[in-house]
């Protein structure tokens, strides 16, 4: 069943203030109670508010929208069904404005060679790669190559990657629950809509069930990948932004791969010295 929020944009309706507000509420598992005593106002104000009763200042939008840990996007969004100007600037990476973050970006992807590491945005969109990565994509469908690429897709559609993921169903499973947490924390219809295409993937009967070691729950993932060379072995970890003030950064991940054992380590170094 479609929320409050979900139900108005599938209708082509901006939704209320107050509807946005509750849905973040409830979404967070807060009670009206919980979230007046985080925000430190009334829960009988607080309930004016989500009704449409009350109208909130700019800076009870604001508070409200910290206290619930709403993305920068939607505190946009919240803002403009307030009646408030958007905040929160979405420019692209290449924006002059945002130089130096690209710069970081860029530094940190080539300083990680001659291991792996990309750039991704809110929706697993390759933005920005270091040399290593083409060697990785290499032999996957040139349809999952055009355009804009989109690593889910391209790591778990049998006419990619999966098909030399050796675990196969370890690797699904948890970028299919990182999407599942990804959808809970923004409510974004696009990424629920990616989550339901990957689900629909068929599996390899013959894949492996084996959970390999080195899995740390929201900080590494092993992952061993089949290529001529034989088979590499990867811990992968995601770093993003600390305190961004830009709707981009905010959305911006950093992909690396770091090698498992001695045999991968030495084969990327030769990999990357005959490029």
């Amino acid at each position: 069943m479609m929320d409050t929020q979900t139900l108005a944009q599938h209708r082509g309706m901006p939704p209320a203030f107050g509807e946005q507000l509750r849905n973040w509420r409830q979404r967070r598992r807060l009670s009206q109670l919980d979230l007046a005593h985080e925000a430190e106002i009334s829960t009988r104000h607080l309930s004016f508010v989500e009704t449409g009763r009350s109208a909130p200042s700019r800076e009870m939008v604001l508070r409200l929208a910290e206290r619930l840990n709403v993305p920068l996007r939607e505190r946009n969004g919240m803002l403009v069904a307030a009646g408030y100007a958007p905040m929160y600037r979405e420019r692209p990476l290449s924006d002059p404005a945002l130089a130096a973050a690209r710069e970081a970006v860029e530094l940190i992807l080539k300083s990680h060679e001659p291991y792996p590491a990309l750039a991704v945005d809110r929706h697993w969109n390759l933005v920005a790669a270091n040399a290593m990565v083409p060697h990785l994509m290499a032999g996957a469908d040139p349809s999952l190559l055009q355009g804009q690429i989109n690593v889910l897709r391209l790591s778990l559609h049998p006419l990619g990657l999966a098909p030399r993921i050796v675990n196969l169903r370890q690797w699904r499973e948890h970028l299919l629950e990182r999407l599942h947490q990804q959808v809970q924390a923004t409510g974004d219809a696009q990424l629920a809509a990616l989550a339901e295409e990957l689900r629909g993937y068929p599996v390899p009967d013959d894949a492996s069930h084996a959970q390999l070691e080195g899995e740390l729950l929201g900080v590494a993932m092993p992952l061993q990948f089949r290529t001529p060379d034989g088979v590499l072995s990867f811990i992968s970890t995601t770093t993003v932004f600390g305190t961004p003030v830009d709707v981009t950064l905010q959305e911006l991940a950093l992909e690396t791969f770091f090698p498992a054992d001695t045999f991968t380590r030495d084969a990327l170094r030769r990999l990357a010295a005959a490029a």
